[in-house]
């Protein structure tokens, strides 16, 4: 890869930056200052710094978040926290997508990754990928099989759809555990709306036979391991 390519990938600045900051000396490979920004290189071998910053090549990473209320799942907002504000200034510089959005108000597991292999994996309807959810409702939730009944929900532009049939896990009283292959605009939400109940919390728990490390604060997040990873995609058992 061409030296220049990727300190632009890792946001080091546009490629006509990038190429003033090779040609200034800040940057090394391998402990040798280089100024030839077209040289080739092995990210995965070599050692580049930046003004002394080592650069964390990583080719393939996953992020799981304990994403808390008040946080979009964007890249920017007006109003609101974004949740790649909760990453540390290194971890910003990969390239980043969500696997996976979550409401503002909503809390729990929430994936970013560099792979978009494993991105559609994830977040394609038809690879049947579960997302598990815990949902408390202002009602005694007494009617929860007519989740499985066809119903006609509205996605975020608005445009009808028949969700596929939920699993429902658990229920009792006014809390509810329930897994959707799908993740349309408030899906959850507006699944429990159809039945007469409204929803007050929800927090995602598990995607697939993934689930959200008990440990992590709210706000916090970690790397996965390569099992986990594999929880991800294994659809055995």
């Amino acid at each position: 890869m061409r030296l220049d390519k990727l300190l632009s990938n890792y946001k080091y600045g546009t490629r006509t930056a990038v190429k003033k900051l090779i040609k200034s000396g800040k940057v090394t490979v391998n402990n040798a200052v280089v100024k030839d920004n077209a040289m080739h290189i092995n990210p995965e071998i070599d050692c580049v710094t930046i003004a002394g910053e080592v650069l964390n090549y990583k080719k393939q990473i996953v992020f799981m978040m304990n994403k808390p209320k008040g946080v979009v799942s964007t890249r920017k907002d007006p109003y609101y926290k974004s949740v790649f504000d909760l990453l540390s200034q290194s971890d910003q510089r990969f390239d980043l997508s969500i696997a996976g959005r979550l409401d503002v108000d909503t809390e729990g597991l929430l994936l970013l990754t560099n792979d978009g292999a494993l991105l559609h994996e994830i977040i394609t309807p038809n690879k049947m990928v579960e997302k598990v959810y815990y949902v408390e409702t202002k009602q005694v939730i007494d009617n929860i099989e007519a989740l499985l009944k066809p119903m006609t929900l509205l996605d975020g532009n608005d445009t009808p759809y028949t969700p596929r049939k939920p699993k429902i896990i658990t229920s009792d009283k006014n809390t509810a555990v329930i897994a959707i292959c799908e993740g349309k605009y408030h899906q959850v939400k507006r699944m429990f709306a159809a039945i007469n109940h409204e929803v007050v919390y929800l927090k995602r728990i598990a995607i697939n036979k993934l689930t959200l490390d008990e440990n992590l604060a709210l706000g916090a997040y970690k790397i996965l391991s390569e099992d986990e990873i594999q929880a991800l995609i294994n659809k055995e058992g």
